[in-house]
């Protein structure tokens, strides 16, 4: 090894070096410093008589070992002419090999770097400090701002009010001859086969009016509009947002009399039995309408569009401008009773519509 590089090896590793004075010498005259291009490999000799040296050890290229060797003296090259002087290490700093360890600032080969892995601390997973952290604060409301309104109703958009209910004279008397004209009605071909007409039924001043199709069996034999299976669940729904049957509600259907087999209504009976059911509204004058069914809906409001996009929206009948709300045939929810849940939705809309009506007439 070179000389400057076992001395610059010597430095990095943290060992002293120094030159020991021979007793009894003269000062050494200074020494001119040599520049780096001009050192050359210094040959090793033996040291003076009764001097004692250690050796350098040698970083083993291959193992990564060190090995001790015999202690031998390096000589330093001189440009005076005094005697070689020997430089020597004192045999008890001596340490445990060190890693070899690369001088960036230095040029020459790279050597690999060693990590001492005996003085690496073990990985610590981070801790959040949960004594220095603020405590959660409780998010307070605003007293001026009003909260949100409820997820079960919805906020209606300014609907065209409906006309102020006006006064029918002799209503009782109105009442009475329709209901006669009802049950007399040959008008279409179903008289020929009905039992009886079906007129309706409940309050006759109700802010609720509910229209269905047409009479089922039971319907016909008994003279009543819904009072089947049917019936009973158009019970529960009404029960459902605070209504009963013939309290502030009326029933009725787009027939009057029940079409064979449940078929559905033609054109022709359609506009036989409608005049009637408009006859009702005017004497009723309803806040809201619920059509149930697609029969109905699509009746009434003369379209074709189907019920489901029918269904959430504010619809308006006739000259009293009446909000009309579309929903599903309790018949049709018996036989998909899946989709009562949609049904559900419909009634809170035609309740929630129903408020906002009763507080602009107040």
């Amino acid at each position: 090894m070179h000389p400057s590089r076992r001395m610059e090896y010597l430095q990095v590793l943290g060992v002293d070096v120094w030159l020991p004075r021979r007793p009894n010498a003269a000062a050494a005259p200074p020494k001119t410093p040599v520049p780096a291009s001009d050192f050359q490999a210094a040959p090793i000799v033996e040291a003076p008589s009764g001097a004692e040296a250690l050796s350098i050890a040698a970083a083993d290229a291959t193992s990564g070992a060190r090995s001790a060797q015999p202690s031998q003296p390096i000589a330093r090259e001189s440009t005076t002419s005094g005697p070689l002087q020997p430089i020597t290490r004192d045999a008890s700093n001596l340490g445990p090999p060190q890693p070899s360890v690369r001088d960036s600032t230095t040029s020459g080969s790279s050597r690999p770097i060693a990590r001492d892995e005996s003085n690496s601390a073990p990985s610590q997973p981070v801790v959040r400090d949960t004594a220095t952290s603020a405590p959660s604060q409780p998010i307070t409301r605003d007293a001026s701002t009003p909260p949100p309104p409820i997820a079960a109703e919805r906020v209606f958009e300014p609907v065209a009010r409906p006309r102020a209910r006006e006064s029918v004279p002799d209503a009782e008397a109105q009442w009475a001859a329709l209901r006669a004209e009802v049950l007399a009605c040959t008008k279409c071909t179903l008289h020929s086969t009905r039992t009886q007409g079906v007129f309706g039924v409940g309050d006759p001043t109700a802010d609720w009016l509910v229209i269905g199709e047409a009479p089922g069996a039971e319907e016909d034999r008994r003279g009543e509009p819904f009072v089947g299976r049917g019936g009973q669940l158009l019970d529960a729904m009404l029960r459902g947002i605070g209504l009963k049957r013939g309290d502030n509600v009326y029933i009725a259907n787009i027939l009057k009399s029940r079409p064979p087999n449940n078929r559905d209504p033609k054109p022709e009976e359609v506009v036989a039995c409608l005049p009637y059911l408009r006859r009702q509204i005017a004497l009723i004058q309803p806040r809201i309408i619920l059509a149930v069914g697609r029969i109905a809906a699509q009746n009434i409001l003369s379209t074709d569009v189907p019920l489901g996009r029918l269904r959430g929206k504010v619809h308006h009948f006739g000259e009293l401008n009446t909000p009309l709300i579309v929903t599903y045939h309790p018949a049709y929810l018996l036989r998909s009773p899946s989709e009562k849940r949609k049904a559900w939705e419909d009634l809170k809309f035609a309740r929630g519509l129903y408020r906002q009506l009763t507080t602009q007439a107040s």
